[in-house]
């Protein structure tokens, strides 16, 4: 098949192709005319490509995978190197897992503080005298 094709197949652009080409993830193969040529096995490198992309992998991070598929196994991800990835990656979305945790708690804790200053201001307003309460944002009472 032809690029366009393959771009198509892949739920990619033509350009993508092109750019994996360069990176050496997709092989260049090339007709006596010119034409860049592809088979049934390229879509498959390019499938595990975008899987592995909107798993939030980076084209680098595919680059075992694809090997895997060139080497002739049935699956990207059942060669060492792939297996190794997947535990790099699984070792930083738990950091991010965790940071993301912290910042909630963070947010969590700013929330209650405002809302039991909002209440003590709430309180005070109804004692004679007191602080009329005002919104920062539209300036009115609350």
């Amino acid at each position: 098949m032809r690029i366009g094709e393959l771009a198509e197949r892949a739920g990619t652009t033509t350009r993508a192709l092109r750019y994996y080409e360069a990176r050496g993830l997709l092989p260049a193969r090339r007709t006596g005319n010119g034409y860049r040529t592809y088979d049934e096995a390229d879509l498959k490198l390019l499938r595990q490509i975008r899987t592995l992309q909107d798993f939030g992998f980076d084209l680098e991070e595919t680059r075992p995978f694809v090997e895997c598929l060139r080497a002739g196994h049935p699956e990207g991800d059942s060669c060492p190197a792939s297996l190794v990835v997947y535990r790099r990656k699984l070792d930083e979305l738990d950091a991010l897992i965790g940071e993301l945790a912290a910042v909630r708690a963070s947010v969590g804790e700013q929330l209650a503080r405002a809302e039991r200053a909002r209440e003590r201001l709430a309180a005070e307003a109804e004692v004679p005298g007191g602080p009329e309460p005002g919104c920062e944002l539209g300036g009115g009472a609350l």
